[in-house]
């Protein structure tokens, strides 16, 4: 096996990349050759343009656990991060307050701002910036691709009394960060989606690997967002790769993350089998083979199979990389039934 495609968001898809890359480096997974490229479509609807920079949160989450440069507590941004252009915005009253860029992060950002205003399209940039943060540590066998160069964005729905239309629709980084997903979510939108294209190299990824993986990423504005790129679905039907996913919900809920909020407002059923179920089985017209979950939904397995999925119980908590290689290694028993 030499050509693994990952569709990932933030952080569950970088902490899953870890592990597939330690097991890759210690020759743990089954059938795959130790020179194996990985290549990475990441979720670029989450971008958005703050104090006239443009930020790519998943981009850069990806970017920087690869490249050893997240902050571990966190698990987004820069590690050894200061706050000085933060709090001096703040003291001149700049809105929005709620959203914090970090003095190292602001470097990255202010590199991708200049290229793109150049005429760079964000492939291009993409590619430098990881020239920096990925070469050194995985040379040519990680590659991070956006999903498209076209601007994307997701925007939530929520309830507002004070509103005509008795609701507001915010951008999905101020419902997540702002207001900490405690308001119920009425619906997503996500702007640009259906007019976008896929980036270069976005859908040989898929159609050229030997398998695909989807990692425990949101289902709704991660995985979903990607999906909805046109040619991006169809491709995953037609790959001859086997597609196999790792559920993000354990136990009736998430690990990390608003995941049940969106799942509810979609009407899907927030349960390993629901997520499973709603990806569906590429034999009957769905986008996956096979469905991994963790040993606490181990009695959904019955229905994930009657819904045409191969699938298996496996402790799924990502605790370290050997722990999230294991996870990797059960992914591609299953994707061999």
């Amino acid at each position: 096996m030499q050509n693994i495609t990952v569709l990932s968001g933030g952080m569950g898809g970088a902490r899953f990349l870890q592990g597939l890359l330690h097991g890759i480096a210690a020759r743990t997974l089954p059938g795959v050759s130790p020179d194996a490229v990985v290549t990475v479509v990441a979720n670029t609807a989450d971008d958005l343009w703050i104090h006239g920079l443009k930020v790519c949160p998943d981009l850069d989450t990806v970017m920087y656990t690869l490249g050893d440069g997240i902050d571990p507590d966190r698990g987004w941004g820069r590690r050894d991060e200061t706050w000085s252009v933060k709090a001096e915005l703040a003291s001149y009253g700049v809105e929005p307050t709620w959203f914090g860029l970090g003095d190292r992060d602001v470097a990255t950002h202010l590199v991708r701002t200049q290229m793109l205003d150049a005429g760079y399209p964000l492939s291009q940039v993409t590619e430098a910036l990881c020239r920096r943060w990925l070469r050194p540590a995985h040379g040519e066998a990680v590659r991070l691709l956006p999903m498209t160069d076209d601007r994307v964005e997701t925007h939530v729905a929520i309830a507002d009394a004070d509103s005509p239309s008795g609701r507001r629709v915010v951008h999905f980084q101020e419902y997540w960060v702002r207001l900490r997903a405690e308001v119920p979510a009425e619906a997503v939108v996500v702007v640009g989606l259906d007019e976008a294209t896929p980036g270069p190299g976005v859908i040989d990824a898929i159609t050229d690997a030997d398998l695909v993986l989807l990692p425990p990423s949101n289902p709704v504005v991660s995985i979903g967002t990607i999906l909805g790129v046109p040619r991006v679905r169809e491709a995953l039907v037609a790959t001859r790769a086997p597609v196999v996913g790792v559920s993000p919900i354990i136990g009736g809920s998430h690990v990390r993350g608003m995941a049940n909020q969106l799942l509810t407002s979609l009407g899907v059923e927030v349960s390993a089998a629901g997520v499973g179920l709603h990806y569906g089985a590429r034999s009957s017209g769905g986008v996956i083979d096979g469905w991994l979950v963790d040993d606490a939904d181990a009695g959904d397995l019955e229905r994930l199979s009657a819904g045409g999925l191969s699938c298996r119980a496996v402790p799924l908590l990502m605790t370290d990389p050997a722990a999230t290689a294991a996870m990797a290694a059960a992914a591609i028993d299953v994707s061999r039934g």
